[in-house]
């Protein structure tokens, strides 16, 4: 099956087909640092990375810019009611996501630009509209004239006459035209600015986004992707202003994931809604909140609730648990082991995610696998056949492990299982203990063999007892 992606502006599934294969240009709206990102803002960076994740799987050369707004009136008004210069508070923040998108396994992108180290490129993206007559100065503001780009509104749907009944004139503004939209600010007394040929002032947020991606990535990318909330009026002038400059598309395929929602409402800022990464993170661990945010489908809503994480919680617990069981009672799986399953499994997952990334049913396979890697492990247990359903399972615990990593949840699902800092220390001492409870059970000390399983289950670490020997899972 060819990968499919459903394309916003064509609103219909698509065959992936990038400009120049195998390399793959990519960009996604990232975060205005004057706060944590929170759970809402999360899903989108781990949808993207997994599509990141997924196309590089499938022999892809993704190059992925994902930018920083470290300039932007919310940043601003942060940083004055923090008593706090602007631009400390933004790197404040930048960091901030860098440590809690690691957490979530979202990798780097190959180049985060700032929008306060593009502004030269925007000051060259909007002289380019002011001489093709796309745009034009009003106090020192410069304002691109939406009715004069023919495609507006094709991308979000919308129609002109419609957006007209709603748009507004702010205070100061001397728009043309209520639809026209800054692309340059002019300076306000205390605020940040810059040297531009209409004067002091600073980019509009919707200007950044087009200077950068075409800086890094080239006049047309493949891929531009966003949250839902995004695509009007955010890419929607994005796209207007630079097909207006180049007289090209700007992206091939636009992305959108679904709203985060709270009782079915909107999680945002603005709704105060929301609960911010850090908050969700210091109440469960990363690989069951990445798998929750990967639950499903990335195009629909997913609704936020404790009983949610703690269910997702729980899938990571059931599949560490089947995998590390498996490892243990098999001394560790062989690699190359292969079976008639474990390839039909790992092609459904394959056609799942070749269908716009459909991570929910990509999931429900790695569940079928867990179910049969727990019966062929029973059944050598019984040994029943032997190596037979040794090399099965073998091949299932591979299946598994590649899958969940393609879905950046491997090393998350295992290092939460894995010991700490003095681990070989502990695993030692856990094998002791292991030994002498074997020990007393033979020697019919039945009391205190089971003394050291109970206390031994209060921290956290518990045994199983196989037709192959005692082993030990850490929650």
């Amino acid at each position: 099956m060819t990968l499919k992606i459903y394309n916003t502006a064509t609103r219909r599934k698509e065959d992936f087909q990038p400009q120049n294969p195998p390399q793959v240009t990519m960009y996604n709206c990232g975060p205005t640092v004057y706060d944590y990102f929170h759970v809402g803002n999360a899903r989108n960076f781990v949808v993207v990375d997994a599509v990141r994740r997924y196309l590089e799987h499938s022999g892809y050369t993704v190059k992925f810019v994902q930018n920083f707004t470290d300039v932007d009136d919310k940043i601003i008004k942060r940083a004055n009611e923090k008593n706090e210069p602007w631009d400390r508070l933004a790197a404040r923040f930048v960091d901030a996501y860098y440590e809690k998108a690691d957490a979530l396994a979202v990798r780097r992108a190959t180049i985060h630009p700032k929008a306060t180290e593009h502004i030269k490129e925007m000051l060259d993206l909007v002289v380019k509209l002011v001489e093709k007559g796309l745009a034009y100065e009003k106090n020192g503001d410069v304002y691109y004239r939406v009715r004069a780009f023919k495609g507006y509104g094709e991308l979000s749907g919308k129609n002109i006459d419609d957006l007209l009944e709603g748009a507004r004139v702010d205070v100061g503004e001397l728009k043309e035209d209520p639809l026209d939209f800054a692309l340059w600010k002019a300076a306000k007394p205390g605020e940040p600015s810059w040297t531009s040929p209409w004067g002091e002032g600073r980019p509009g947020w919707h200007l950044e986004c087009s200077a950068m991606s075409m800086h890094h990535l080239g006049e047309t990318i493949d891929i531009h992707s966003g949250g839902h909330d995004l695509i009007f009026p955010h890419h929607e002038n994005e796209r207007a202003q630079s097909c207006g400059a180049t007289e090209k598309p700007f992206a091939k395929y636009w992305l959108h994931n679904g709203f985060l929602t709270i009782n079915t409402e909107k999680m945002s800022k603005s709704l105060g809604n929301f609960f911010t990464i850090n908050e969700v993170l210091d109440r469960f661990q990363p690989a069951a909140v990445r798998f929750y945010l990967l639950s499903a489908h990335y195009r629909h809503p997913l609704d936020y609730s404790d009983a949610a994480l703690e269910e997702a919680t729980n899938a990571v617990g059931r599949i560490r648990e089947a995998v590390v069981t498996a490892e243990k009672i098999l001394g560790g799986a062989v690699a190359g082991t292969t079976s008639d399953e474990a390839v039909r499994l790992e092609a459904e997952f394959k056609e799942a995610m070749d269908d716009d990334f459909n991570t929910q049913r990509a999931i429900g396979v790695i569940f079928e696998a867990v179910s049969l890697l727990n019966e062929k492990r029973q059944a050598y247990s019984r040994n029943a056949n032997g190596e037979s359903d040794k090399m099965a399972a073998d091949a299932l615990v591979g299946a598994i492990r590649r899958l969940l990593g393609i879905l950046g949840l491997e090393d998350l699902i295992f290092s939460a299982g894995a010991a700490d800092a003095d681990g070989a220390f502990s695993e030692g001492l856990v094998d002791l203990l292991i030994r002498a409870r074997k020990m007393a059970k033979e020697a019919k000390q039945f009391q205190l063999a089971d003394y050291i399983r109970d206390e031994l289950n209060s921290l956290g670490v518990r045994l199983q007892d196989h037709p192959t020997g005692t082993i030990w899972l850490k929650d």
